[in-house]
């Protein structure tokens, strides 16, 4: 376990370089000049220089990129003159749009986004796991036939779709909900959770319908199996057969598919946070493209990229928990 352990956390290094190089390589070769978005619209050809010079864009990329990397460990001093900037540990450097340290940016917003991924992710597991055991145990009845019909349709509505429909007909015609205004947790779970619910429901919406037929295939297949014969005849009741030795055989695609959808869920983000106005960091990602803010976006990558590998590690782990086939 230790040297697997090792192993993973190796590579889990060599993906975090491999993806902070591509971005670097891509906004090398973009024809946006963050230089110019700092500078200024009114801004002279010497400005500029100066402007350029400051932020370290004059240096070959090979050094920004060995600047970066180093300043992550052990800080670094950007710029130079009056106007340089101490960057200490961890340092991600400084947003070319506002000069705001880019690692305190991402701590301000990721409690928005945390909130969104956990209370989502929590939900279409509830909902995509329950109408799959029900719909296996239903097989080829009007239930099952149902579920599946309003699991297909739930993943072919985009989550910006879902999102404005869910604005119109729950906020504006019926008024049962206020329009989403982040509130911290500890100001008040109650508050915090009803402010969050529809881009809950947004999002998890198109997940819970793939769940829905992934775990319904996975108990359909494991309920067929010898064991959970034996189980009924050994006179086990129905409940345990089927959440002990059925679900928990069923689970192992569910793990696999929920490590995945992690990567997925910061792209849903974006869009769900910039159409309920939550100040998130798939919404700060989305500003820092649009203005070529390189810092800020190689930011969030690397922290989308952290949380995705680090997922994936876990439900590997997890593989042993679910199934005592699995040894590592």
């Amino acid at each position: 376990m230790i040297t697997y352990l090792l192993r993973r956390l190796a590579g889990v290094l060599g993906v975090l370089l491999a993806i902070a190089a591509v971005t670097f390589v891509i906004f090398y070769v973009l024809p946006a000049d963050p230089a110019a978005a700092a500078c200024g619209k009114t801004c002279s050809p010497e400005r500029l220089e100066a402007v350029r010079h400051h932020l370290g864009l004059d240096l070959p990329l090979w050094r920004q990129f060995a600047d970066f990397l180093t300043g992550i460990f052990t800080g670094r001093t950007l710029g130079t003159g009056q106007y340089a900037l101490q960057c200490d540990f961890p340092c991600l450097g400084y947003s070319y749009e506002n000069s705001l340290p880019v690692w305190d940016l991402l701590l301000d917003r990721l409690p928005v986004s945390a909130s969104l991924a956990v209370g989502a992710a929590a939900l279409w597991l509830v909902l995509g796991l329950g109408a799959g055991v029900v719909a296996a145990l239903r097989k080829n009845t009007l239930t099952d036939r149902t579920l599946m019909v309003g699991a297909v349709a739930a993943a072919s509505l985009p989550v910006y779709f879902t999102s404005v429909m869910l604005i119109y007909g729950v906020i504006r015609i019926a008024g049962i909900l206020p329009y989403p205004e982040y509130h911290d947790f500890t100001a008040g779970p109650v508050t915090w959770a009803i402010n969050l619910l529809l881009p809950w429901i947004a999002l998890a919406l198109l997940y819970a319908a793939m769940y829905a037929r992934q775990s319904r295939g996975s108990m359909i297949e494991a309920m067929a199996e010898p064991y959970i014969r034996t189980a009924r005849a050994k006179g086990m009741p129905e409940r345990t057969v089927v959440v002990k030795h059925g679900l928990r055989s069923g689970m192992t695609p569910i793990l696999t598919l929920f490590g995945m959808d992690l990567g997925g869920l910061l792209a849903g983000a974006v869009i769900t946070e910039s159409i309920f106005g939550l100040p998130g960091v798939g919404r700060l990602f989305y500003g820092a493209l649009s203005t070529a803010d390189q810092p800020v976006v190689l930011g969030v990558t690397l922290m989308a990229a952290f949380f995705i590998v680090v997922a994936n590690l876990v439900v590997d782990l997890l593989y042993a928990v679910v199934d005592p086939r699995v040894r590592y």
